[in-house]
């Protein structure tokens, strides 16, 4: 294809070049890679007087004004103007509020003289923060980019991007070493770039070998696909390395390579003389000999604008697809990110509202927990501690037989067959209970086992009691035990006892009911409370706002907490201190059950046996027999009175106890009661919570929000991207 084709292919494609100049102008080139055309050098190649030829502009020679930042130059034809027309703005990379330097534009600026470009770049080097000296502490290099675009109606459609040139010595009182790192970093990442072409400036009066920018591009480009090289100052080199000179631009190239370009510009003695055309006298040169041994194609800046305005079609057609593939991926991957972090949540209304979503998700986690709805979400799949209402169900069904098997000191006389477990001493119940950390129970006999079946939480263990190794109830010794009771406290009663000793006597037999009272309520509190830890933090999802939110409410919770403690007191102190009393008539049953049993069992031992056959399992008691079953003292038919007394209550204020703990202290205080912990985390409570504790509680961390503002600003820049695409 010959060079007045492929600039007929140019003019083919302005739509897409101006779609890749507005993604750049949109900030998208930030975000990704864009297919661009990038000037790059040391600081001595001759970048800026190439930059000069392509642009016809005058760039500033005061060397602290210009190539401290990339420059984007954007050509534009326009056939309705009549003359050309420059605008200047200043592209912001790398500032988490956004184009900080926004504000900062120039429009219509029909002239721009070296003079009036000097003062533009002053107010460019204000707007970016950059230092006038080394003394001011501020940076000498700027990320941001200052973009030119030049509209006429004779302008070539072309864009290319200069970068400041690299270099290995500091200028005093301007650069400084840390400069040199930071410079030679911003021009890679731009040569890195996999859809940018380079055009590497080298001047040709130096040894080429030793050329940096030259080690770089071969090193990210290997197969020379994507470096065109420049060659400038070729009127510089030494008299018989022409040859070499030309040898090297018009010699064999891989058929991917770019190859090279020739341009002269024009020197500091012809810059003097203001009668000096440069591109006359690049011409000049051209013909004379040995340079005008070099095709057209190689030479000059105009076959340069050439070359740049096919390269940059072909790049842009080749990579356009792509292009608006990866806006629409990082696109959908922004915004996916921004949902993670929740809503914004600056303001006291934000924080309000972004809380009271919260308390809908967990009060829809404990309403389902409290009806066993567990198939409702995974969540109780995931964490089986979330399944209250079945670990308080497990535990509230150990707890009875926990007192029955070692609630009571003494082991209660059985004359028969008796259907309750008190003498069963050893019989300790087992729980399925899912999700609790149940103590391994061995089926052998055990002397001691632990009235907690929970370890104590770490952030409320200050309240809970400590667990405690509950001994077996003793099996022997209860009528001895109670007659030393009772002769410790008799007074002059005759043929019966003072009913005070049935109060001393209860209170002693049921000196373990608080151990075992304390141990599950403490459970049923430990499971309450990790219960509303974790659904605290499934409902945030966030760990820092969920635990922020249960300092706040842990003040109420422990107050909760300490109701249900003071009612298993209450409930204590009625049952063992209080005076015994019932209305339930199996007191009376369970007293004439137990006299019965134990006449019948008296009387077995003198029956006799029936002879009949008909009836073998027949006893008969001579009636001159029955005397000696009534034969004790008065002493001991008062001690078996309180026995047979005592048995008879103690079953029923058991049953009434442990019904109660579950009803009130547990299910009440704890669980399903309308002043129940979990009901604390409402609407009302984030109603009544002020400006300050709402900041404190759902404001955000200055990393989110700086996170935040940053995504924000990629999601509006790469949606403007997006429809500039299509």
């Amino acid at each position: 294809m010959t060079i007045k084709q492929e600039a007929q292919v140019v003019l083919a494609d302005p739509a897409l070049l101006e779609k890749i100049d507005k993604l750049f102008a949109c900030n998208v080139g930030e975000y990704i890679n864009l297919p661009q055309l990038v000037v790059v050098g040391d600081q001595s190649s001759g970048k800026s007087s190439v930059l000069e030829g392509l642009t016809k502009l005058k760039f500033p020679r005061n060397s602290g004004l210009c190539t401290r930042f990339a420059t984007q130059i954007i050509f534009r034809r326009d056939p309705n103007l009549k003359a050309r027309i420059i605008t200047g703005s200043i592209i912001s990379a790398g500032h988490e509020n956004g184009n900080a330097n926004a504000s900062w534009s120039r429009s219509e600026i029909e002239s721009l003289n070296e003079n009036e470009f000097e003062i533009m770049m002053a107010e460019v080097h204000v707007a970016m923060g950059l230092s006038a000296s080394m003394e001011d502490e501020l940076p000498t290099f700027s990320a941001d980019v200052l973009r030119l675009k030049i509209i006429g109606p004779h302008e070539d459609h072309l864009s290319v991007i200069d970068v400041p040139g690299i270099f290995k010595t500091t200028t005093p009182g301007l650069t400084s070493k840390s400069d040199i790192a930071l410079v030679r970093d911003m021009v890679l990442n731009y040569m890195r770039n996999p859809r940018s072409i380079m055009l590497a400036v080298v001047p040709a009066n130096v040894d080429l070998a030793t050329q940096e920018i030259i080690e770089i591009s071969r090193e990210l480009d290997p197969n020379g696909t994507r470096t065109l090289r420049i060659l400038t100052k070729p009127d510089l080199v030494d008299k018989g390395t022409e040859d070499k000179i030309i040898e090297l631009v018009e010699g064999k190239q891989e058929s991917q390579e770019l190859g090279w370009v020739v341009v002269r510009n024009l020197g500091q003695k012809d810059l003097q003389d203001s009668s000096k055309i440069r591109d006359v006298e690049e011409e000049i040169f051209r013909n004379s000999p040995p340079w005008n041994r070099i095709s057209n194609d190689n030479y000059g800046i105009e076959a340069l604008r050439t070359r740049l305005q096919a390269l940059l079609a072909s790049n842009v057609r080749r990579e356009f697809p792509s292009v608006r593939s990866e806006v629409s991926k990082r696109l959908k991957e922004c915004k996916r990110s921004l949902a993670n972090l929740g809503e914004e949540r600056e303001s006291p209304e934000q924080q309000s509202k972004y809380l009271l979503e919260i308390v809908s998700k967990f009060q829809r986690i404990t309403e389902d927990a409290l009806h066993t709805n567990y198939g409702s979400q995974d969540a109780f799949d995931d964490e089986a501690d979330l399944r209250l209402a079945t670990l308080v169900a497990n535990r509230n069904a150990q707890f009875p037989d926990d007192f029955s098997s070692r609630g009571h000191v003494y082991c209660f006389n059985s004359h028969g067959h008796d259907d309750d477990s008190e003498n069963q001493s050893s019989t300790t119940a087992t729980s399925a209970c899912v999700g609790i950390d149940f103590h391994e129970v061995e089926e052998e006999r055990e002397n001691f086992v632990p009235n907690r079946k929970l370890n104590n939480c770490s952030d409320i263990e200050d309240i809970l009691h400590d667990p405690v190794q509950i001994q077996n109830s003793l099996e022997k010794g209860i009528l001895p035990w109670i007659e030393k009771l009772y002769q410790e406290s008799r007074g002059f009663e005759l043929g019966t006892f003072n009913s005070a000793i049935l109060s001393t006597v209860l209170k002693k037999q049921s000196a373990r009911w608080p151990i075992l009272a304390e141990g599950y309520i403490c459970d049923v509190i430990s499971m309450v409370h990790i219960f509303t830890r974790k659904a605290l933090n499934i409902s945030c999802g966030d760990q820092r706002l969920s635990q922020n939110i249960l300092s706040f409410l842990m003040e109420d919770l422990t107050e909760k907490y300490q109701q249900a403690l003071s009612m298993t007191d209450f409930l204590l102190r009625i049952e063992r201190e209080g005076t015994p009393m019932t209305l339930n008539h199996y007191l009376n049953s369970n007293l004439q059950k137990c006299r019965q049993e134990r006449i019948t069992t008296a009387a077995r031992g003198v029956s006799v046996a029936a002879k009949s056959e008909d009836q073998p399992r027949n006893h008969y008691v001579r009636l001159s027999d029955l005397k000696q079953i009534y034969h004790m003292s008065n002493l001991q038919q008062t001690v078996q009175d309180i026995h047979d007394i005592l048995k008879s209550y103690y079953k029923v204020a058991r049953k009434r106890f442990t019904d109660n703990m579950c009803m009130q202290a547990a299910d009440y205080h704890l669980v399903t009661g309308p002043a129940a912990p979990m009901k604390l985390f409402s609407p009302s409570w984030v109603y009544n919570l002020s400006h300050e504790q709402l900041e404190q509680i759902a404001g955000e961390e200055i990393s989110v929000r700086r996170k935040r503002r940053q995504l924000q600003k990629q999601v509006k820049e790469l949606e403007t991207g997006r429809k500039i695409l299509h």
